[in-house]
């Protein structure tokens, strides 16, 4: 049943670690795989892919768009034995990135893994990503510059 926002709260889940698996820094998703007891079998129904996305923007993130430009950005499929199928789009050329992102993805979507998986992956991963977007703040905030105007008073 959709919730008061229209979103249904399994696909608000499966958005949620999607993201988080995506934006995985180097090498995390490859700690978390071979860190698993049981690692499930899995094809690949489409291989890693690397190619071009357009990104495009807003003047003041409300004006009309505008291409900013292109960046590379690698997709993959794949399906684990039990016919659950996990994707992955992750910007940049780290084939083995997309291809654990989609496989985390078929895992998270099975019952039995998905409190584990969350729990162990995709929350301590999530809180790193928002500790480095915390620290990136805070230090733009400490160049921040205010400028102000003093008035003068005429004669």
């Amino acid at each position: 049943m959709p919730t008061s926002t229209g979103t249904d709260p399994q696909i608000a889940a499966r958005q949620r670690w999607m993201g988080v698996l995506a934006r995985a820094e180097d090498g995390a998703l490859e700690a978390a795989w071979a860190g698993l007891a049981d690692r499930p079998e899995y094809r690949l129904l489409r291989p890693p892919e690397t190619g071009l996305v357009m990104v495009r923007g807003r003047a003041g993130g409300a004006g009309r768009p505008f291409n900013m430009g292109e960046m590379s950005a690698t997709r993959c499929a794949v399906q684990l034995e039990g016919g659950e199928v996990g994707i992955a789009y992750v910007a940049g050329r780290s084939a083995r990135h997309a291809e654990l992102a989609a496989a985390f993805d078929a895992l998270l979507q099975q019952p039995g893994w998905r409190e584990e998986l969350d729990e162990a992956v995709v929350a301590p991963l999530e809180a790193a990503q928002r500790t480095r977007r915390e620290e990136s703040r805070a230090n733009a905030a400490r160049s921040r510059v205010e400028f102000f105007a003093m008035v003068r008073e005429r004669d």
